[in-house]
C-alpha cells in the first residue's frame, strides 16, 4: 500500500469511527406506565383476623382498576394476630376451594384472591352474600377488570376470582377504616 493509499484508508477509518461515536446511544426502556413498578408476581401476607368480610366493591382510576374487600372490626378479646392477611396471584385458571372445580371467568388472565377472613359469622350466617356470586361486582366498562366472582368461605379463608384483560402489574395493601374495620385493596394497572 502506498503512503497516499494508507492516508486515504486512515482518513476513511477515522471518519467512520467519528460517525460511530457521534451516533446517539440506544434509548433506554420507556418509563413505566404511570410510574407503576408493581410487577405481576404473587403478593402475600399470612396474618389472620377474626373480622368478617362485609362487602366487595370496585372503582376505576386513571392508571388502574381497584377491587376493595371491606372487613368489619375484629372480634374483641380473642387471642392471636388480628391483621388482615391475603394471597393474590395469577393462575392459569381459578379453581374453587375445596371442590377443585374450574371457575369460568371472563378475561385473558386470572387473579386468585384469598383473604384470610370469613364471610360468615360463628353461627354460619353470611356477612356478605352477593345476589349473583358469579358477578359479585359490576365491572362493565372497566379498562382492566372483566369479572369478579365471589367463591365463598372455607376454613376461615374467603376466595375471590378476578378476571382481567391480560396479565398486568398489580399491588395489594391494607387500609384502616371506616370505623373499626379495614379494607384489603387490589389494584391492577391498565398496562405495563
Amino acid at each position: 500500500m502506498t503512503i497516499t493509499a494508507t492516508r486515504r484508508w486512515l482518513a476513511t477509518a477515522c471518519a467512520a469511527a467519528s460517525v460511530l461515536t457521534v451516533a446517539p446511544a440506544a434509548t433506554a426502556g420507556a418509563a413505566p406506565y404511570c410510574g407503576i413498578t408493581w410487577g405481576s408476581l404473587q403478593k402475600q401476607d399470612l396474618d389472620h383476623t377474626t373480622a368478617h368480610i362485609t362487602n366487595l366493591r370496585a372503582g376505576r382510576h386513571d392508571c388502574f382498576d381497584r377491587l376493595v374487600v371491606d372487613l368489619g372490626p375484629p372480634a374483641a378479646g380473642l387471642p392471636g394476630p388480628q391483621d388482615e392477611g391475603f394471597t393474590v396471584r395469577y393462575v392459569p385458571q381459578v379453581l374453587d376451594d375445596p371442590s377443585g372445580a374450574p371457575v369460568a371467568l371472563a378475561g385473558g388472565a386470572f387473579l386468585e384472591i384469598v383473604v384470610n377472613a370469613r364471610a360468615l359469622t360463628d353461627d354460619f350466617e353470611p356477612t356478605y352474600s352477593p345476589a349473583n356470586p358469579a358477578q359479585a361486582v359490576a365491572v362493565g366498562g372497566f379498562r382492566t377488570f372483566r369479572q369478579v366472582a365471589f367463591l365463598g368461605t372455607h376454613e376461615a379463608q374467603t376466595q375471590i376470582g378476578l378476571g382481567v384483560r391480560a396479565r398486568l402489574p398489580f399491588r395489594v395493601f391494607v387500609l384502616d377504616g371506616p370505623g373499626g374495620g379495614s379494607r384489603v385493596v387490589i389494584d391492577v394497572a391498565h398496562q405495563w
